[in-house]
């Protein structure tokens, strides 16, 4: 088969709009089909259709459309190599230096544009898969951190497992896995199409049992692939599984060995070595356990697929060697052929050598639509109706329950206004911290109405502060903000809670929860009240890792800076009653008393309730 070399630029560029046309228009059907008719489909349409609609952006459309056409030029250009070695051999076996050199010159300018088109195909690729990531990361992570889905999602019944491996590695694998199998798909279709017509032009018949076949080597071809398909389908299908186990195993394993470095104190100790080093080694095992049953199984799907790979070699060798001996054909035939035979042999193998990273893919899928659908459980977990007042906190009915129901606090009612503060008692178990998590809409096993300060109006401080990562200033400032010029005012709040060694560190990043002891933390915690001064503060045993004396300090500067600030402690000490204007006491039977504290003795400074 020879071509016209000078008419391939118009006859090229004619060929790459209609094959873009059709696979863009037939990429869109498919991909409704599959949203509508498959499982997996909808997962997907889930997770990519916000950020490919065009009411969002057009943006992540146009380079989708640009990687197909990129795409079907390769196919182009695969099919003009195919001409070309057509042409190179022809002209070798026909000892025609004219054409030889002819040919290399050709083959100077398809490499050329191959070599832009790849790199065009490369940049567009990753800026793809980048900009997709980038959005994706902002949804998962938003959608995580609503309403509390983070914390919330604990109680959930089928709560997700490592949100940190679903936001940081299955996004990333979603995204390149997406482009690369959709891509891929489209362009082997096409390039089978093309070199489907190409066999077809090349091939001669063939007698079997004394039935001739016309074109047979078109008909060899498509039986052996789709037979080797439904046997790599079957071989490969387990592969789907193991890979999801893969992930989630090597999840849990990590999150010992980072829990374990987060309490290494700790352990440490308590000398538990030994049983850490059980546990890791449970972990480890069963995540090994399954990493061996991946591997015999993926030996089973790669011998197969390898040894499928090369019968298809010589095959087309095979059947055209008869027609190129008796001088049917040129050598450059029967190389195309070869090529041809190549081509449409990979493009229907396509689905097959893919399974593998299917199955990753659909495991994926599964990990990312997990994630959401444990998100949205969470919040759609009940929770105390919180509205907001600016000066004061009303409860009126609040009932907080246990996990299996048995009641711990019943229709409590209860006002404070500003300047006001109120100490909850009662023994260990009695519901106290639980209460101020309904409080902060966080528990699920709770109904009631609750106005009070909201946002950065309302901290809660609890028994281990937290520290984030950074400097020293945003971890002072929490949740707040802090620029430069708020370091006097920084400064001043760790001087107050007798940390000013600490004033000329705001500039160092560090993990301050790994540097600072637990009574330090406090203390930064108390500055962190002093620098956003809110209207409400919930304090959860936040001078436990402090002496009466440091808590004395702390809770009479809390007073006399923020004179009309609410304080709410939980709190077992007695040196605690003289700060504070009104009591609850739990018995954790759903029973509850309140009223004003008594007048403290004489000599204690108080400030009286506003």
């Amino acid at each position: 088969m020879d071509l016209n070399w000078q008419q391939q630029l118009t006859e090229s560029a004619l060929w790459l709009v209609r094959a873009f046309g059709i696979t863009a228009i037939a990429m869109a059907v498919m991909a409704m089909v599959l949203a509508r008719s498959t499982d997996w489909g909808r997962k997907f349409w889930r997770l990519a259709w916000p950020y490919l609609t065009p009411r969002r952006s057009w943006r992540p459309l146009l380079t989708l459309a640009m990687l197909l056409l990129l795409a079907m030029a390769a196919v182009r250009m695969t099919v003009l190599f195919s001409f070309w070695y057509n042409g190179f051999y022809s002209a070798l076996q026909a000892l025609d230096p004219s054409a030889f050199w002819r040919f290399l010159g050709i083959f100077s300018v398809l490499a050329c544009v191959h070599v832009v088109r790849t790199l065009a195909d490369s940049y567009a690729g990753q800026s793809f898969d980048i900009h997709w990531r980038v959005w994706l990361n902002d949804r998962l992570t938003r959608d995580w951190l609503g309403a509390g889905a983070y914390y919330r999602g604990h109680f959930v019944d089928a709560p997700v497992d490592n949100p940190d491996q679903r936001i940081e590695q299955d996004i990333a694998m979603f995204v390149t896995g997406s482009r690369t199998l959709a891509i891929g798909a489209l362009s082997a279709i096409v390039s089978l199409v093309a070199f489907t017509g190409i066999l077809w032009g090349l091939s001669g018949p063939l007698s079997v049992a004394g039935v001739e076949i016309p074109r047979a080597m078109v008909f060899v071809v498509f039986l052996y692939v789709i037979v080797a398909t439904w046997f790599a389908f079957k071989i490969g299908r387990p592969l789907i599984q193991l890979n999801f186990l893969s992930e989630r195993l090597t999840a849990n394993f990590r999150y010992a060995l980072v829990r374990l470095r987060e309490n290494a104190e700790n352990v440490a100790f308590y000398q538990g070595e030994a049983a850490e080093r059980a546990t890791l080694w449970t972990r480890f095992t069963a995540y090994i356990a399954n990493l061996w049953a991946r591997v015999y199984r993926g030996l089973k799907f790669d011998g197969f697929n390898l040894s499928v790979s090369q019968v298809a070699v010589v095959f087309p060798f095979i059947l055209q060697a008869p027609r190129f001996f008796s001088g049917a054909i040129k050598l450059g035939d029967v190389m195309q052929t070869s090529q041809a035979f190549g081509q449409v042999q990979d493009a229907l193998s396509f689905f097959r050598t893919s399974y593998d990273s299917f199955a990753q893919y659909r495991a994926t899928l599964d990990r990312l639509n997990g994630f959401l659908d444990a998100n949205e459980a969470a919040r759609a977990l009940p929770s105390v109706q919180t509205e907001p007042l600016p000066d004061a906190m009303e409860i009126h009915g609040v009932t907080v329950t246990r996990p299996d129901g048995s009641t711990l606090l019943r229709e409590l009612n209860l006002q404070m206004r500003a300047g006001q503060s109120l100490l909850i008692k009662g023994p260990s178990g009695s519901g106290k911290t639980t209460l101020l998590r309904a409080l902060a809409g966080l528990w699920p096993y709770a109904q009631g109405h609750v106005r009070r300060p909201q946002g950065a109006a309302a901290l809660f401080l609890s028994q281990r502060p937290y520290l984030p990562l950074g400097d020293l200033r945003g971890a002072v400032a929490y949740p707040g903000e802090a620029q430069p010029e708020d370091d006097a005012r920084l400064a001043e709040a760790l001087r107050q809670v007798n940390l000013g060694h600490l004033a000329q560190r705001l500039d160092e990043v560090a993990d301050w929860s790994r540097i600072l002891s637990l009574g330090e933390q406090q203390r930064v915690a108390f500055a962190r009240v002093l620098f956003n001064r809110p209207a409400i503060v919930f304090l959860d045993e936040a001078t436990s890792a402090t002496d009466e004396g440091l808590e004395y300090m702390l809770y009479s500067l809390l007073r006399s800076a923020l004179p009309d600030c609410m304080l709410v402690s939980v709190g077992h000490r007695s040196t605690l009653d003289p700060f504070h204007t009104h009591r609850l006491v739990l018995d954790g039977a759903g029973n509850w008393t309140a009223g004003p504290m008594a007048p403290p003795a004489a000599g204690t400074p108080l400030r009286a309730a506003a």
